[in-house]
């Protein structure tokens, strides 16, 4: 027990550092290239912070550990909407994450929204999905596929019409002198080197929980929801919290929506590796899982989406709404688990 709780501390600080890192070059790149916060947040930074999702989800199913994997997936959503409304309370600044300023947002938070429905829904109509499968990929995971990829398309041109109709948006177009090109080959030589040290610490990580899971006798299913998911959202818990601190609140917000969405996406790729289709095998606890993240996320967007900006620090309903609705949620798994 005590080998396992060294090694997941030990992982775990690995991860604080490294996400820190990658959260700072990634802010400077997004600025000396214009692409935007925002755009790179959603995917740039959001696929690097998922990496520990994808290395330990693919490490479980591998050794058989479907219910842990798809739990760690859920689950992780579940803590980035909660690293999401605290960061809201305890970083006060004008113009609260969860306010009508953040709006540009809510069309990644309703793809996340989408892409989980989709998963749960597969979950619930596993023993009628089982039959179709195309290429060893579930139609259930073809349709999350598929709804990804004209979702980013969707936001990738909704974000390129907003700027262009930005006479000024306080970013660069381009980098345009050979100082700026190198400084961009060197965010993004940083960025590769700081995703696979946390790529390859993801499996620490997953067997450390593992061993944990089976001295404490929680269950898989329980454990992937919390312990796992916990862990594996830490680079997005160090990401928004340093993107919070540099006033890059486009970076953080875009980083937990853009997580949930790959958290879904990721899937796919497990679905593949899999033996049989993935989604049809494993517990519907999950199910109940990715409907309380649907839930919890629309009271995201309302939060986003509401007038009203005369609110005082610490006493954000909204926020407090979403952490009450995790908390109950992880109570309800831990009940029916």
């Amino acid at each position: 027990m005590q080998a396992a709780l060294l090694t997941f501390i030990a992982s775990a600080g690995v991860i604080i550092v490294t996400g820190s890192i990658l959260t700072h070059y990634v802010d400077d790149l997004a600025e000396k290239t214009g692409l935007g916060r925002l755009l790179l947040g959603s995917i740039l930074l959001a696929g690097a912070t998922s990496l520990p999702e994808l290395v330990t989800d693919i490490s479980a199913v591998r050794a058989g550990y479907v219910d842990l994997a798809i739990g760690d997936l859920m689950g992780s959503s579940l803590f980035n909407l909660l690293i999401l409304a605290i960061a809201d309370l305890t970083f006060h600044r004008p113009g609260k994450m969860l306010s009508r300023l953040a709006v540009k947002h809510a069309l990644s938070g309703v793809l996340s929204i989408a892409l989980t429905g989709l998963a749960a829904m597969s979950i619930i109509l596993g023993e009628h999905f089982e039959k179709w499968s195309i290429g060893r990929i579930g139609i259930g995971s073809w349709l999350i596929l598929i709804a990804y990829m004209l979702g980013a398309r969707l936001i990738f041109f909704d974000q390129k019409f907003g700027k262009s109709n930005e006479s000024n948006d306080g970013l660069p177009n381009a980098a345009s002198n050979p100082s700026d090109r190198k400084e961009i080959t060197t965010s993004l030589l940083v960025i590769s080197v700081c995703a696979v040290v946390i790529m390859l610490t993801g499996p620490h990580l997953a067997h450390s929980a593992d061993k944990i899971a089976a001295l404490t006798g929680l269950g898989g299913t329980f454990v992937g929801t919390t312990l796992v998911a916990l862990s594996t959202s830490l680079p997005e818990l160090v990401a928004t919290i340093t993107a919070l601190r540099l006033g890059a609140m486009d970076l953080a917000i875009g980083n937990i929506f853009g997580s949930n969405t790959f958290n879904m996406t990721i899937i796919v790729i497990l679905d593949f590796i899999s033996a049989q289709p993935l989604l049809p095998m494993v517990s519907q606890t999950h199910a109940v899982t990715g409907m309380c993240v649907v839930i919890i996320t629309t009271v995201v967007l309302m939060g986003q989406l509401y007038q009203a900006e005369s609110r005082k620090r610490f006493l954000e309903p909204d926020a407090w709404l979403v952490i009450l609705l995790v908390v109950a949620s992880l109570a309800m798994i831990y009940q029916i688990r």
